[in-house]
Order: C-alpha cells, then sequence, then structure tokens
C-alpha cells in the first residue's frame, strides 16, 4: 500500500469532518462545554492526555454515526472517556466515581448499554492516532531524539543539547494548544497531525527557541512539512492546509490567553469567531 493510500485509509478510518453534520439538537457550542467539561474531568482523576484526546475522537465518531438527544448528550462524554481510559490508562476509572462527576443524573446500566452501543456503532476500531500521539512523535522528529539518517542531518548534536532545557517548556505550550483546539469546533476539520504540526511551530514560534528548521514565513509552512519528513504530503496543498490552521490557532490563542498564563485549571474556553453556532 502506497503512502497515499495508507494516509487516506487511516483518515477514512478514524477521523470525522464537521462531526455533528447529522445532530439536529447538539450544537458548536454544547460540544465546547463538554469537551472542556472532560479536560477538567481528565485533570481531576490524573488521566493522560492521550486519554482526552481518544475520548474525543470517539465521541465525535460516534456522533456520525447516530443522532444524540441534548439530555444524554454528557452521557456520551463521560462514556467515551471511559472506553478512552480502558484503552490506555493501566487503571481506569470506576463507573460510580464517573457517574458521580454527572451528579448522578444517569444510571450504571445506560452507561454500560451505550458503551455497547458506541463499540457496534466504532466496529471496535478504538486505536485512533490523537493530538497525544502526534505530539510525541514530533517532538522526538524536532528535538533530533531519533537516530535515523535523514534527523542526522537535520540537527546536529549541538542543537540536540540545545533543545534539551526548552523542550518541556514550548512542549507545555504545544500541549496546552492542542488542548484548546480540542474544544473548538473550527478545528474539527483538521487532522489531529496537522494541529499538531501548526501548535508545536507555533510554540516555537511564540517562545522564540532556538529551532533547527526554518522559520521563513514565505516558505515556512513548505520547509516544516519538508523538516518533519512530510516531502510527498507537502506537494498535495499540504502548505496552505498548514497555514489556515495556524491561523486558526492564533486566533484561538489569542481569546484564551488567561488559559496559558494562569496556572489554575480551566473547566472551559472561549470558542473562535470562526465556530459557527449550531453544527
Amino acid at each position: 500500500m502506497s503512502w497515499q493510500k495508507m494516509t487516506m485509509h487511516f483518515i477514512y478510518l478514524f477521523f470525522t469532518v464537521h462531526c455533528g453534520r447529522k445532530q439536529a439538537f447538539i450544537t458548536a457550542e454544547a460540544r465546547s462545554k463538554l469537551v472542556s467539561w472532560l479536560i477538567a474531568v481528565r485533570r481531576q482523576l490524573k488521566l493522560s492526555f492521550e486519554s482526552c484526546c481518544l475520548a474525543v475522537n470517539i465521541m465525535d465518531r460516534f456522533l456520525t454515526t447516530t443522532s444524540v438527544a441534548a439530555d444524554c448528550f454528557q452521557l456520551l462524554g463521560v462514556t467515551s472517556l471511559l472506553i478512552a481510559t480502558k484503552q490506555v490508562e493501566v487503571y481506569s476509572p470506576r463507573i460510580t466515581q464517573l457517574l458521580l462527576l454527572c451528579c448522578n443524573s444517569f444510571s450504571r446500566e445506560q452507561l454500560c448499554n451505550l458503551e455497547c452501543l458506541i463499540l457496534l456503532r466504532l466496529n471496535f476500531r478504538l486505536a485512533a492516532p490523537t493530538h497525544a500521539f502526534f505530539l510525541d512523535y514530533f517532538t522526538s522528529r524536532t528535538t533530533g531524539y531519533q537516530t535515523d539518517g535523514a534527523m542526522d542531518k537535520m540537527v546536529t548534536t549541538q542543537d540536540r543539547n540545545a533543545w534539551k532545557e526548552p523542550q518541556k517548556t514550548w512542549k507545555w505550550l504545544a500541549c496546552k494548544v492542542c488542548e484548546l483546539s480540542l474544544a473548538d469546533y473550527t478545528f474539527n476539520k483538521y487532522t489531529p497531525s496537522v494541529i499538531v504540526l501548526c501548535a508545536v511551530k507555533l510554540a516555537k514560534d511564540l517562545l522564540k527557541t532556538h529551532s533547527a528548521q526554518p522559520t521563513d514565513n514565505k516558505a515556512g509552512s513548505s520547509k516544516t512539512l519538508e523538516s518533519f519528513g512530510f516531502q510527498e504530503y507537502a506537494t498535495f496543498g499540504a502548505q496552505l492546509l498548514v497555514q489556515q490552521c495556524t491561523e486558526d490557532l492564533k486566533l484561538l490563542l489569542s481569546l484564551n490567553q488567561d488559559a496559558l498564563t494562569s496556572g489554575e485549571d480551566k473547566s472551559c474556553v472561549f470558542v473562535s469567531n470562526k465556530s459557527i453556532k449550531t453544527f
């Protein structure tokens, strides 16, 4: 299978565009509030970022297959989180614990029935490549921790040492950018790989850290794709997609500066102006 066909295969299986197009009762604002709540729950339960990303992916993919009532939307979110933690975490939260977070608005039987329905609708395909996966991948590519020949040419030993100190800072910022994008319906049209690629580049530019790859604005998106090993993908108009996603992320950050500067966890984030009120 060629690289392009394999990419399209994974996009078809795990990526949803405008997940709420068929939803009559769920709005983009409702999705934003639910995802923001899931992010807060993830922090309270000390779950991994991967679990949160996978939960949102499961929820969005289910929305493309089944109409959901507004009063059952929170149940869908918490059930998706339960499935994601079973896939990712060593120990998943107890069902009673999750139901308590919903103020016991739902029963154990309702959650278990919805869990079975989600698994059937998704055909048990749960191993989706998420923001967290690509964040780890692009971090290793950028810092030069991988030992392949292409990276040896791109990053020198001095560059690798220079990355050790600021790495945690810009990776944290990139993670926060990705986290904010999860709750904004604007980014439902981008694949996780594109969002993370733009978030990493944007985080480095904001922090003005030393970069191994060029940051020329005129050809920045093309060179960024090439530096991450996407030479073939860059020929299919990905430069424009990266530029558009980067601009959307900049707008998102401008509306959520408090979430980045404050040390407190935010249970809600603002939706960018480009987000539509309804699906």
